[in-house]
């Protein structure tokens, strides 16, 4: 049994410990917004952080990732909240939607570790994402719209915490 840590809920699964993890996601655990395309590690539909880190699944044996945090589209936010989901939405960034999940766990990332990343480190970042739609152009305004949106929230957040303290002072 292989213990995995997905979007926050420990699973157990019973699999052979070289059994890539995308089919232990959509297989095992029917987590399908992560997506098989080249099952070469070259496309990214198969993206999902591990760690925080954009990982190809479709490479990735089960077993190098027990004890690890791993989460998939479905985990980045219950409500589509996230300001990547918000960005995309927003700026209509998909078309056939295929590369997407992968898409927007890369900008998920790279945000996290650079919150107002250059164009030409969003452009690095993002190209390790094929998208065979070409909506590049979409999904650049969409990390700058979600770099604004994310600045928006932790701006809320702070003024929410700075009020609790007061009525707690």
């Amino acid at each position: 049994m292989l213990q995995l840590t997905v979007n926050g809920n420990r699973h157990e699964l019973a699999m052979e410990p070289d059994t890539p993890l995308l089919w232990a996601l959509r297989d095992g655990l029917k987590l399908t917004g992560v997506k098989f395309g080249c099952g070469i590690a070259v496309c990214g539909a198969c993206v999902v952080l591990v760690d925080g880190k954009p990982v190809r699944s479709c490479v990735t044996p089960v077993s190098a990732v027990a004890g690890s945090r791993i989460t998939t589209i479905e985990g980045l936010s219950s409500d589509r909240s996230h300001p990547v989901q918000l960005a995309w939405i927003a700026e209509e960034v998909p078309q056939c939607g295929y590369c997407q999940s992968g898409q927007i766990l890369t900008a998920a990332a790279l945000l996290e570790r650079n919150p107002d990343p250059t164009q030409a480190e969003t452009e690095d970042a993002m190209s390790e994402v094929l998208c065979r739609c070409g909506t590049y152009p979409r999904i650049r305004t969409a990390v700058k719209k979600a770099v604004q949106l994310a600045a928006k929230q932790a701006a809320k957040q702070a003024a929410k915490q700075a009020a609790k303290q007061d009525r707690e002072a």
